[in-house]
């Protein structure tokens, strides 16, 4: 269910961003895909760098994971990676006005998976 909803501030963007040519199939896979690649690749490098470089590898992890999911994003969508990024801002600014609307609304809020 919150894939669903997820998904709906990416179709939105990726509207924004791309016009017509973006549909809420394309938008549930870059929100599927997205995580999926970005867990992969940060579990994986943070474990198998960690026993080499030590905690800075959690670091480079981060890095290596968003740029992974910005990766999935600009394909998923068929853009450049300015336009990957501007789906994913404007998808988060979307979803932070939703968030402060349904606390005012109904006193109910989205999971606490924003990065600030």
């Amino acid at each position: 269910m919150l894939w669903i909803v997820i998904s709906i501030p990416v179709y939105f963007a990726g509207k924004a961003i791309k016009g017509r040519n973006a549909g809420f199939g394309q938008a549930m896979w870059a929100t599927l895909g997205g995580v999926v690649v970005y867990y992969i690749i940060y579990f994986v490098v943070a474990f198998f760098l960690g026993a080499v470089i030590g905690p800075s590898a959690d670091a480079l992890a981060l890095i290596l994971g968003l740029i992974a999911w910005l990766a999935v994003f600009r394909l998923t969508f068929r853009t450049s990676w300015l336009g990957a990024i501007g789906i994913v801002v404007i998808a988060w600014l979307i979803l932070l006005v939703l968030d402060f609307l349904l606390i005012a609304a109904f006193g109910v809020k989205f999971p606490d998976f924003f990065p600030f």
